[in-house]
């Protein structure tokens, strides 16, 4: 599998154990993660050959951060170091009927400081294949757009597949750029999209519904707009409750539209980190499978597996995702 290139912040996520309130406990836990780096270590536990580019604190906790990162066999030669603390966010595992709850502490991280001077562009995509970005980094601070923007120009110039997943959170966008021109710009170097009518209805302005007809609609549209775009990827979540969940995904390629059956999660361990164990589960899928529809069977497979695992980053091998897609789908004992 060839080089993939993820770029993005690295944080410390903090909850209570079990399902607790922080108002219950006194006792919690901590893993690392953060959106294109979950993308990137389950690549790697898949046997992929990844490089992560970052700014961590110079610190005990960067050095904790770099070290689990390192565990999984992610290249960490393009994270740099920095004086201010890494990113932490505080989260509550929800249940049944209440939902979970997020706060972040990322205003003034690490990764807040970065600019296209502290990364070396060229070093970092030496061997690159693939580049994954998500709509997280460019919506922190201007210079993590800035960033983002060189290193995609020059993905493009050495002809890297580039995917997108334009995640849009409002609540991330709090300076002076507009959200819509942002990932509209960067689109521009894209050629895969990961994303569903949300996503294409906020880079488009329009207001497609979220039924198969109006997706292939929107598809056509997106391609039509963004001519580098070659195909569509999108992960449909139905949640039941806060426990129960259905994942399924379907595609445009530009040539038909394909959609995969349900997979039931009855009982959610932790849903940090599904779409981008979904994303990742294509990216190895577009790679190493036979055609496009295997590569969402694979994916929605991957993404399911995530509810399963405690913390940010998806666990799965490809045996056992696999197994999903065998049928295998009982959880009894293995021996």
């Amino acid at each position: 599998m060839s080089q993939v290139i993820t770029f993005g912040e690295v944080l410390m996520r903090i909850s209570p154990r079990g399902h607790k309130k922080f108002i219950q406990s006194n006792m919690v836990e901590f893993y690392f993660g953060g959106t294109e780096l979950n993308v990137g270590i389950s690549i790697a536990n898949f046997g992929g050959n990844v490089r992560h580019i970052s700014a961590v604190s110079d610190d005990f906790i960067g050095e904790t951060a770099l070290s689990y990162i390192n565990k999984f066999g992610v290249d960490t030669s393009s994270i740099s170091l920095s004086k201010r603390p890494l990113g932490v966010y505080f989260f509550e595992v929800g249940a049944v009927m209440r939902p979970s709850n997020i706060s972040y502490n990322r205003s003034h991280s690490s990764f807040s400081e970065i600019l296209p001077s502290m990364v070396n562009w060229e070093r970092a995509l030496d061997d690159g294949k693939w580049f994954h970005w998500t709509g997280i980094t460019p919506a922190l601070t201007q210079g993590s757009f800035d960033t983002l923007k060189q290193g995609l120009i020059l993905a493009k110039e050495k002809g890297l597949t580039i995917s997108a997943d334009p995640t849009y959170r409002s609540g991330l966008w709090k300076y002076d750029k507009d959200p819509k021109e942002a990932l509209t710009e960067l689109l521009h170097y894209s050629t895969i999209f990961i994303g569903g009518i949300n996503e294409i209805n906020e880079v488009l302005g329009t207001e497609y519904n979220y039924s198969n007809e109006a997706f292939i609609e929107a598809s056509k549209q997106l391609i039509k707009e963004f001519p580098s775009i070659e195909k569509v990827f999108d992960k449909i979540r139905t949640s039941v409750n806060a426990s129960w969940h259905k994942i399924r995904a379907r595609m445009w390629n530009g040539v038909e539209f394909r959609e995969t059956e349900d997979l039931d999660i009855t009982h959610v361990v932790d849903r940090i980190g599904t779409g981008d164990a979904f994303a990742a589960g294509l990216i190895y899928g577009l790679q190493k499978l036979d055609d496009d529809y295997k590569a969402i069977e694979f994916a929605s497979a991957a993404c399911a597996l995530k509810h399963t695992y405690e913390g940010d980053v998806n666990l799965a091998t490809v045996k056992e995702v696999m197994g999903i897609l065998g049928g295998n789908t009982s959880g009894r004992l293995t021996r």
